[in-house]
């Protein structure tokens, strides 16, 4: 179980210190809503812990640095192993595919007691008339639900400037426009979801470019840039990560031509001196002609 001689309520004093007053929340609107959690969720049960380097398990109820899991029931003889705000109480999993899943070490932070029952952390001189759980499992339920979170693109489309049509292929230093509109699933519709951190790459083994799109605060978001000075198959790739928001992953491949011969420049002003210097030789050359065939 998880024990808490410092962070426990108040009304267990004199217990074994397992009913944790726990307000140590994630800092993310999205999964918990606008309305900020006063008051501290009441737990007992077991804890866990999370992979660090597993980015897709998160957080969303920690245990405070005071706490540590052990048998209640019987005397402690080595240092527990899992200590301090190393113990998740709940946690999330957002897998690649979206999917989202709950883990809670406590089946009472659900249950119509603890969801009606005051509360008041021990050391603390505010007693909360009712406990952080209802509005805690209500909020942390929409986001697993896909109630909030949730994001779609479509409309995906690229043309060159000035044009609106799609071409099978873009020639090197062409002017292109790339668009994708972005919608945000609010409970009941879909709403356009607004954010500055948006960006596109232009991607063959590496990003060639790589752009932040701009929106116009109506779900479309666009960017204009000059196709790179090489040619080979590129991928318009975005690919969106932000906490609490499911993920986008948008690619769409597309060849890229050198100039055709008859599509470059027929007199270059910078080749100049290599032009004269092909006349100059021309004419040096029929002078020499004339005078060793006429000249004694």
């Amino acid at each position: 179980m998880v024990i808490d001689h410092v962070g426990h309520a108040a009304s267990e004093v004199e217990g074994d210190h397992t009913l944790i007053a726990s307000d140590d929340f994630v800092e993310s609107d999205v999964m918990l809503g606008e309305k900020k959690i006063k008051a501290p969720v009441l737990f007992r049960g077991i804890g866990h812990s999370l992979n660090p380097a597993n980015s897709l398990v998160l957080k969303v109820l920690s245990a405070s640095p005071s706490a540590y899991s052990a048998n209640p029931k019987t005397k402690l003889s080595v240092p527990p192993s899992l200590t301090g705000s190393a113990i998740s109480l709940v946690s999330v999993v957002q897998a690649r595919n979206n999917a989202r899943v709950l883990i809670s070490g406590s089946l009472d932070l659900f249950s119509n007691r603890f969801l009606r029952s005051g509360v008041q952390k021990v050391g603390s001189s505010i007693k909360h008339e009712k406990s952080g759980n209802e509005q805690f499992v209500i909020e942390i339920s929409k986001w697993i639900f896909h109630e909030r979170g949730h994001l779609k693109a479509v409309n995906v489309k690229h043309h060159i400037a000035g044009e609106t049509s799609e071409p099978a292929m873009y020639r090197i230093n062409d002017d292109l426009e790339y668009s994708v509109e972005i919608y945000e699933w609010s409970g009941a519709a879909w709403k356009p979801y607004v954010a500055d951190d948006v960006q596109v790459q232009f991607y063959m083994m590496s990003p060639y470019v790589l752009k932040t799109l701009s929106n116009d605060e109506k779900g479309l978001y666009s960017a204009s840039f000059k196709v790179p000075d090489v040619y080979g198959v590129f991928q318009f790739k975005v690919e969106y990560q932000r906490l609490g928001y499911t993920s986008l992953s948008l690619a769409k491949q597309i060849p890229v031509r050198p100039f055709r011969h008859n599509e470059y420049e027929r007199f270059i002003t910078t080749a100049y001196p290599y032009y004269g210097a092909s006349f100059s030789t021309m004419a040096g050359f029929f002078i020499f002609t004339i005078a060793y065939l006429y000249h004694k």
